[in-house]
């Protein structure tokens, strides 16, 4: 693989949450509706978040509350490399709502409170997702206790409570989470059953809308990357909800690749789903391969396999440069200690999926993804709300 020549500034920044603002050697503002601080934010000029911002693409990460401010590299990375942040598990129903009646906004704030201080956008991560659901609505996402009226009323309070506490402070909502099977058929969540059908979509979106008109409000799913069943069926119903002027206004592709598995067909469905109209995104994106066993979860059984992780790095990233209405490109997390991968895929082991290793230094995926922004002046340029410069 070719090896970018450029590399990473060193600084002497300080990272700090609630209002310690970085310094380094480029600055830029981000153009979004969320307040700013007034004084300038600066960040190296050859970050991921400064080369990206050439084309007005906003390069992004999920963001570990448990270590941001209390690991300074961790922290310092965040602020440095990244224009937007998306919360791994802060904005979940689960973490928001543990007790009936009583919202925990104070994680999620502190990650708000952080974007702004770092003049970075916020991805809302998610509003109606089958999982992640607090006990005392449901254990497992497709059963409950509680009546389909009650359902349909604590759905519609609480998209509209959470969109209204942030309300100024989102740039994309996640507005709907995986809402297909893999099959292309509707999950059986409760959500789903409550309705009767898919309607839950439709007036979580208006609910949404009412709540914050400004914020992009997507619907987000993984393996829409490839051609087949889910994504055709997504595409179809996308299809109906902007002809029933649902106010959708983008797509989100989690895109969480595999090197045991051909690379997906993924600018065409980006570029399909663009065609209707909307903004698509790239949302979740990791690429893991085959690890050894614990405690080496992230050391790869092949040593060829760093190799085909930067092809689909590199190739996964150039899709979205290539389809003007990409707007975003988010690789969930960036340190490997830090992933979901090992504990999700433990049989066989899979890991090693993220662009710095287990002690948050980059590898060799970091570099290529350096190197393709910083090829990318030619790209088309992203314009509207959160564009950068």
């Amino acid at each position: 693989m070719v090896r970018s020549a450029l590399s990473i500034g060193v600084l002497s920044a300080t990272v700090l949450l609630g209002g310690v603002a970085l310094t380094s050697s480029a600055s830029a503002e981000p153009g979004a509706a969320a307040a700013a601080p007034s004084k300038a934010v600066r960040y190296p000029a050859d970050s991921l978040r400064a080369l990206g911002d050439r084309i007005g693409l906003r390069i992004g990460t999920a963001v570990n509350m448990d270590e941001l401010g209390s690991n300074t590299d961790y922290t310092k990375i965040t602020a440095e490399q990244f224009s937007s942040v998306t919360p791994e598990n802060v904005m979940k129903w689960q973490l928001v709502e543990p007790t009936r009646g009583t919202y925990d906004w104070a994680p999620a704030d502190r990650l708000v409170a952080f974007a702004k201080t770092n003049k970075q956008l916020v991805r809302g991560h998610t509003l109606v997702w089958h999982s992640q659901l607090p006990t005392w609505l449901s254990s497992d996402g497709y059963t409950t206790t509680l009546s389909n009226d009650e359902l349909k009323a604590l759905l519609k309070k609480h998209v509209q409570d959470q969109v209204k506490h942030f309300k100024g402070d989102i740039w994309q909502w996640d507005v709907v989470n995986e809402a297909f099977d893999d099959d292309g058929k509707p999950r059986q969540t409760v959500w789903y059953k409550a309705w009767g059908g898919l309607g839950y979509i439709a007036d979580a979106f208006r609910w949404a809308h009412e709540a914050d008109p400004k914020a992009l409000l997507f619907y987000n799913d993984y393996n829409l990357e490839f051609t087949g069943p889910k994504s055709n069926a997504v595409y179809d119903f996308v299809k109906t909800l902007k002809a029933q002027r649902v106010p959708i206004d983008g797509v989100g592709f989690q895109g969480h690749l595999d090197t045991q598995y051909g690379f997906p067909d993924l600018q065409n469905n980006l570029q399909r789903f663009a065609d209707l109209g909307l903004k698509v995104a790239e949302t979740e994106v990791d690429v893991r391969t085959f690890t050894q066993a614990a405690p080496n979860v992230n050391t790869p059984t092949d040593p060829l396999a760093p190799y085909a992780q930067e092809s689909y790095w590199s190739r996964a990233l150039k899709a979205c440069l290539a389809v003007r209405e990409c707007i975003s490109f988010t690789p969930w997390g960036f340190g490997d200690t830090y992933s979901w991968i090992p504990g999700w895929f433990d049989n066989p082991q899979e890991g090693a999926a993220l662009l710095y290793d287990a002690d948050l230094k980059p590898k060799s995926q970091y570099y290529v993804i350096q190197q393709d922004l910083a090829l990318a002046a030619g790209a088309p340029r992203r314009n509207g709300p959160g564009a950068g410069h």
